[in-house]
């Protein structure tokens, strides 16, 4: 998926050394196995909202970096990972219609619609997740944006792309990747892993589609970013 003009063959190899990624999903898994654990996501609590806010954005952005670095060893750029281009207005208008198109029948339609299913209700550790007052609710924005930057870049554009070397098939990259970013969101409980499960294989969809990261990467903020203060206005 890196890059539109890109082979079929370039897209099937892998994009940094196997080594790389093994480390990229021990983080992954540590994180949400620790989540899990806790019952809560990077030891955020009532009081410590704020303080985990910023700990996510770093380690977010961290995980980033390593993989910056790992695709580098390549000769290949972050810009690459994400392709696509708002040159003109009406690429960038195009990629938000498509985004709130995607949010409205994937997000707001399947997934609430297997959630209502599965009778997936918020555990505490979603709860306490969500900003109070106003500094908070900047902070959760920022947060929102560095979800969407990062774990797109993480999810379906390093991890999808790898994935999609070792089983040498576009939708094995697709798959495994969605398994992942279920897995990797540990705090939330398994109704929620596997609801977070089919999103990321849809998310991947989309970006197979777009051979652009830029669509998931807006529905990914209106997501966590809009849909988090919604969801907390409820929740309250």
């Amino acid at each position: 998926m890196v890059a539109t003009e890109t082979t079929n063959d370039s897209r099937q190899r892998p994009i940094a050394p196997a080594w790389h990624t093994i480390i990229v999903l021990l983080i992954l898994l540590g994180l949400s196995i620790a989540g899990a654990r806790s019952q809560n996501l990077l030891g955020i609590s009532t009081h410590q909202r704020a303080a985990g806010y910023a700990l996510i954005m770093v380690v977010e952005w961290v995980t980033v970096a390593f993989i910056w670095y790992g695709v580098s060893r390549r000769g290949l750029r972050m810009s690459d990972l994400i392709a696509g281009s708002w040159a003109r207005p009406v690429a960038f208008l195009r990629d938000l219609g498509i985004a709130l198109a995607f949010l409205i029948i994937c997000g707001m339609g399947v997934i609430n619609g297997l959630g209502y299913l599965l009778k997936a209700a918020p555990n505490q550790a979603i709860r306490n997740l969500y900003p109070h007052g106003h500094v908070e609710v900047i902070l959760w924005l920022l947060l929102a944006l560095t979800a969407g930057f990062c774990e797109e870049v993480i999810f379906r554009g390093y991890l999808q792309h790898q994935f999609t070397a070792l089983t040498r098939a576009a939708m094995g990259g697709i798959v495994l990747q969605g398994i992942v970013f279920g897995v990797s969101h540990g705090y939330q409980g398994w109704k929620f892993m596997l609801l977070i499960s089919v999103y990321g294989i849809l998310f991947g969809l989309l970006a197979q589609w777009r051979r652009s990261l830029r669509p998931g990467m807006i529905t990914h903020f209106l997501q966590d970013g809009v849909g988090g203060l919604i969801a907390s206005h409820f929740l309250r």
